[in-house]
């Protein structure tokens, strides 16, 4: 049986020339020089790494205080709150939401 296996493998093989990927690759990678189109989306994606590296880092942070600021208030102070709503508010408001959750805790108007 693996003789026969490698009978098939063996006569598969036969008329593949390896170095034929490697010229094409080679090829394709002289085409993009000089190209505009590739300096373009390479101008593009800079752009929206720096608008992600400034703007999202401030969204990610916002979200990560408000987790661990829900965890002290259900964990630490044992605050009684609906868990999933209030860490999914906490995660996407980040304090501000779980203030504004406390706070409706505190008139009465969350169950």
């Amino acid at each position: 049986m693996t003789l026969v296996l490698l009978d098939i493998f063996g006569d598969f093989a036969k008329g593949i020339n390896f170095n034929q990927p490697v010229a094409e690759a080679t090829n394709i990678g002289l085409s993009l020089i000089g190209n505009p189109t590739i300096l373009i989306i390479g101008i593009v994606l800079i752009a929206v790494t720096i608008f992600l590296f400034f703007f999202l880092k401030k969204i990610i942070t916002n979200s990560i205080l408000g987790g661990i600021i829900w965890f002290a208030s259900i964990y630490v102070f044992h605050v009684q709150l609906p868990v999933i709503p209030s860490f999914v508010i906490s995660v996407l408001f980040g304090p501000a939401g779980i203030g504004a959750m406390l706070l409706l805790k505190f008139f009465g108007l969350l169950v």
